[in-house]
């Protein structure tokens, strides 16, 4: 059996409660980059991920069938894109934002 954490009580005065500047400069650089942001990193990760594989398991996958081929060369590149390369982008925008305030 799943045990699910139960959350604070919201009320009127936490919900309305101002933000201090201190809550508001910590939350803005984690905040979600825009949608055209975001589609240039996951194109950079998607790009540098696959043309790194084909270099690298390109050679010994060449004689497979294409959706076999396709099918290793994604089983690799996704998880090093979702995993590794877009939160580190992330971070590091994060991290770029907060040296600019």
């Amino acid at each position: 059996m799943t045990t699910v954490a139960s959350r604070p009580a919201v009320t009127a005065e936490t919900a309305t409660a101002p933000r201090t500047p201190a809550q508001t400069q910590a939350a803005s650089p984690a905040a979600l980059p825009s949608i055209h942001t975001r589609f240039l990193f996951t194109w950079l990760s998607v790009f540098s991920a696959l043309t790194v594989a084909q270099l690298l398991i390109g050679p010994y996958v060449l004689g497979l069938p294409v959706l076999l081929r396709n099918l290793i060369v994604t089983g690799v590149v996704v998880p090093a894109v979702v995993y590794a390369l877009l939160p580190t982008l992330l971070k590091v925008r994060a991290a770029v934002l907060r040296r600019r305030s």
